[in-house]
């Protein structure tokens, strides 16, 4: 009978199949970290194989839409205490440091300029930095992406303006 009782011992429900299914998981979970692990090396290595590419003035060429919201402090824009703002429109750059922006701006809830044109003069450094002025307004800082489709911008002048925003190209004309 030594036979029998082997045989119903083995024949317990859970008995080998509770390993297979704790192991099995851990087993596949493993490999993958393995694969994983060691494809990273290539990837970064050819990411750092990858030339780096230099910004101009033509970098920034095309239309840029660009919508912002926040709180002007004193002096900015003639407030005298901290006053809700908005603007909204869009850049034209031209592709040399020249370019116009159309842009309605909001103060304290009441629109201040609708639609108006205004003459902007840009800068565009190789490690894609840069500044923009509109001409008698406001100044920025310019963090620009190698391909040109997007950029960070944070106001520089006049204080108290409002925070940063990222524009965003929508047209290449």
């Amino acid at each position: 009978m030594p036979h029998l009782e082997l045989a119903a011992n083995s024949a317990r429900p859970g008995t080998g199949s509770r390993f297979l299914r704790r192991t099995i998981p851990i087993i596949i979970a493993g490999t993958l970290v393995a694969v994983a692990g060691l494809s990273l090396p290539k990837r970064i290595a050819a990411s750092n194989d990858e030339p780096t590419r230099e910004c101009t003035l033509a970098t920034l060429k095309g239309r840029y839409l660009f919508a912002n919201s926040g709180v002007l402090l004193p002096p900015a824009f003639g407030v005298t205490e901290a006053t809700p703002a908005a603007d909204a429109g869009f850049h034209l750059f031209n592709g040399d440091g020249t370019g116009t922006d159309i842009v309605t701006f909001s103060v304290g809830g009441h629109v201040a300029i609708e639609n108006e044109a205004a003459p902007v003069t840009y800068t565009v450094n190789p490690d894609c930095t840069g500044t923009a002025t509109v001409v008698n307004g406001p100044s920025f800082d310019l963090f620009i992406s190698p391909d040109g489709e997007e950029f960070a911008r944070i106001p520089t002048a006049p204080p108290g303006n409002y925070g940063a925003v990222i524009d965003r190209r929508v047209s290449r004309k």
